[in-house]
């Protein structure tokens, strides 16, 4: 498997390839997510949020693996098979709640193991709702220290953000950022069908195995 600073300068070098469309997309999704909390009162942020995360996701992963990023896909992605991807991310969301609930430890721990739902939704369009969770813990396991120091490695880009006020964030650090964690997947996903913890046949479908809590 990769490492963290391989990753990161693979997603550095698709940024860079095509400056416009990562600026571009990361502005445009953050926009209509802003939109999105202020209407009704959250509601159109609970149904439409997730899967236009997802949407992005599948984007971010063309890029990550040197396709041509497009804007439209956020959105053609979002509403193909919509109820499998909203319910897989409100499932990955329901169960992080449940074990917060145990305090913040098991919260963040299930978390970090159900963190590649999103990506699998996108990029795995055979897999159902819950076998993403299953096969999210299982690409996870063994490697959530490694997932959470991933995250925090960003957390110096955060302060240089706001002391530009956020202008950084929206034309250099949130693109690269959420490229970065596009190809945290890709390479998850290599490590785990490498070391067969998971088949390409259960990536293209097959019911995963274990309880999704």
């Amino acid at each position: 498997m990769r490492t963290r600073e391989e990753i990161k300068l693979q997603a550095k070098a698709c940024y860079r390839s095509d400056m416009g469309t990562s600026i571009g997309a990361y502005i445009v999704f953050a926009l209509v997510c802003g939109v999105l909390s202020g209407a009704t009162g959250g509601v159109a942020a609970f149904i439409l949020m997730p899967v236009l995360t997802i949407g992005y996701n599948f984007m971010l992963s063309r890029m990550y693996l040197g396709g041509k990023g497009n804007i439209g896909d956020i959105f053609t992605q979002a509403f193909t098979n919509f109820s499998r991807k909203l319910g897989g991310y409100l499932w990955m969301m329901l169960f992080t709640f449940l074990w917060s609930l145990l305090f913040y430890i098991p919260g963040i721990v299930k978390a970090l193991a159900y963190s590649m739902t999103p990506y699998i939704l996108a990029n795995e369009p055979n897999v159902k709702a819950k076998d993403a969770l299953k096969l999210s813990m299982r690409m996870t396991q063994g490697y959530k220290a490694e997932i959470f120091v991933f995250y925090l490695s960003f957390i110096g880009w955060g302060l240089l953000s706001a002391l530009t006020c956020g202008i950084l964030e929206l034309v250099f650090v949130g693109p690269y950022r959420q490229l970065s964690m596009a190809g945290l997947y890709w390479e998850l996903r290599a490590n785990a069908v490498a070391n067969g913890v998971i088949t390409e046949e259960e990536f293209a479908g097959v019911t995963g195995e274990g309880n999704p809590f």
